[in-house]
């Protein structure tokens, strides 16, 4: 049986806003039945462990899709959501592939997270797949090649647009924009159409732009996973 770490965001303020943010439920729960349902063992982690903080603006009926009303009804997932391991207590010896749901919580808790950074440098260096789909490619901004340059330098990869940022009237809340980011790092970053489905794969890096894309970024990993 393959096994597959999902990492998730402990962070739910949304800046100085007075609002939640965290996870979004469907850039969680899509990845997460695609791979439960083709037989990958998942395990669940968080920087804080215990119970991740889901942004509240994801249980809003409009933004409800087939693996969000799954989940709303699935007490079992439930309970090994509330129960995450802490960041501390991985390995990725452990795991086959390792995924980052997004939400715009890892912009400020995961991006500088020293255990998420060296875990992600961990699979790197063992040759196994990493995704991220949404705002969680930030995970991946300081984390280094062997040689010491960023991980994302001249590969292809996508993730929120400046764009999209701008249409959730968060352009100026988040501590920066995630497309301008990536390119700083020296990313080949490529964007579809706001809102539609978009993915980049370069070798096993595979990135998502948004939450139409959690899916999509599921089914590469998996196919990666087969290899």
């Amino acid at each position: 049986m393959k096994r597959v770490l999902f990492v998730l965001t402990s962070h739910d303020k949304l800046g100085d806003t007075g609002h939640r943010t965290g996870f979004w439920i469907e850039e969680f729960a899509a990845p997460y039945y695609l791979l439960h349902d083709a037989g990958v063992e998942v395990t669940l982690a968080s920087p804080l462990g215990l119970q991740p903080p889901i942004d509240p603006k994801s249980a809003l009926p409009e933004f409800q899709t087939p693996a969000t009303v799954r989940f709303n009804a699935d007490t079992v997932l439930q309970d090994k959501l509330a129960h995450t391991l802490t960041l501390k207590e991985i390995e990725a010896a452990d795991f086959d592939a390792v995924f980052y749901p997004g939400g715009h919580g890892p912009l400020w808790d995961l991006t500088n997270n020293e255990a998420s950074i060296l875990l992600l440098q961990s699979f790197d260096r063992q040759g196994k797949p990493i995704a991220a789909v949404c705002h969680a490619p930030a995970v991946l901004l300081h984390a280094k090649k062997s040689d010491g340059t960023p991980l994302v330098a001249g590969r292809h990869v996508t993730g929120f647009t400046n764009g999209e940022e701008e249409a959730v009237g968060l352009t100026h809340i988040v501590p920066f924009l995630l497309e301008d980011a990536l390119i700083n790092e020296g990313a080949l970053y490529a964007k579809g159409a706001d809102w539609g489905v978009f993915t980049q794969q370069d070798g096993l890096l595979i990135t998502g732009q948004n939450p139409a894309s959690s899916e999509a970024v599921a089914k590469k990993l998996l196919d990666q996973l087969h290899a």
